[in-house]
């Protein structure tokens, strides 16, 4: 797997990222809270809900980066079906 780099996700959109992953990080943080604090399980199961949605939104993000970034660049230099195939089998983990 190759690493995130400046040319492949810039530094904005990694900023962006990384700012809802902390987002997300205080999300379960306070699940964590509320099952300690023995909240109501509906409760508890909508915060999860959101959590799962807010990941979906940065796997999305990435997945684009990963797309106009690695795959169009694969693809111009004559890998494309290699990166093609790859892409298809991360989007089929990804909607799982």
């Amino acid at each position: 797997m190759e690493r995130l780099t400046d040319d492949l996700l810039p530094n904005e959109t990694d900023q962006k990222i990384l700012r809802r992953l902390k987002r997300i990080e205080g999300q379960v943080r306070g699940i964590q809270k509320m099952v300690e604090d023995k909240r109501y399980c509906v409760d508890i199961l909508t915060q999860i809900a959101a959590v799962r949605a807010a990941l979906d939104k940065v796997g999305l993000a990435v997945l684009e980066k990963h797309t106009h970034g690695c795959v169009q660049k694969a693809i111009k230099s004559g890998e494309g079906d290699a990166i093609i195939d790859e892409l298809m089998d991360v989007i089929n983990l990804f909607i799982k």
